[in-house]
């Protein structure tokens, strides 16, 4: 099968410089995110739980919700680069909104499930556990939230000037940044999550 490297992602050779250096970035996060899920797995088994249990404040449909947002909006922001390389600005820019508007569906629920960890009188300060907990999810929350105002000031640039070689590998970038979360969100859903559901300390 052939491949099209003709794409307007692709056709300047700075855009393509573009991408080496944000796959160099990559592997930083991965270095990051590495280090706080060896930390907070460390202390899932002997930590500082400070006598609240995951088993009892995990809220499975919450996390259920939180998880289909977020995998649906890596969907839908392929979906909107499928378009970008069709060069149909239109259909990219619906969908890029809609994985916009699934991010802050994701960040408005993880605010909310942090706001109630905290009425239950947990916070990064009562023990060791809930410390990497609160930075890792904390962490890649942000991520999100910076994912999601780049969109944005990605998708104005776009309605300004139109879609070109010069912001393509901007868009193609972004989405490789919003794809890497989505695998991010996997891991902790399944290390944080599914372990917490049936295990504490």
């Amino acid at each position: 099968m052939s491949h099209d490297t003709n794409t307007i992602d692709s056709r300047t050779h700075e855009g393509e410089l573009n991408k080496l250096g944000f796959w160099i970035f990559l592997t930083a996060e991965f270095a990051l995110f590495g280090t706080l899920f060896a930390t907070l797995l460390t202390l899932q088994h002997g930590g500082d739980y400070a006598g609240k249990m995951t088993t009892e404040l995990f809220e499975l449909p919450l996390v259920l919700i939180m998880t289909f947002a977020l995998l649906l909006s890596s969907y839908t922001c392929g979906i909107a680069i499928y378009y970008m390389r069709k060069e149909k600005q239109n259909l990219m820019m619906f969908w890029m909104i809609l994985t916009v508007l699934l991010g802050l569906v994701f960040v408005g629920f993880e605010i909310y499930e942090f706001a109630h960890y905290v009425s239950e009188g947990v916070n990064p300060t009562i023990g060791s556990f809930w410390s990497s907990f609160f930075i890792l999810l904390g962490t890649h929350g942000c991520h999100v939230s910076v994912g999601i105002v780049w969109i944005i000031c990605l998708l104005i640039q776009i309605g300004t000037r139109g879609l070109d070689s010069y912001n393509a590998p901007k868009l193609f970038i972004v989405s490789l940044y919003w794809h890497f979360l989505d695998v991010v969100w996997i891991f902790i859903f399944t290390a944080v999550y599914m372990i917490g559901m049936v295990y504490s300390g």
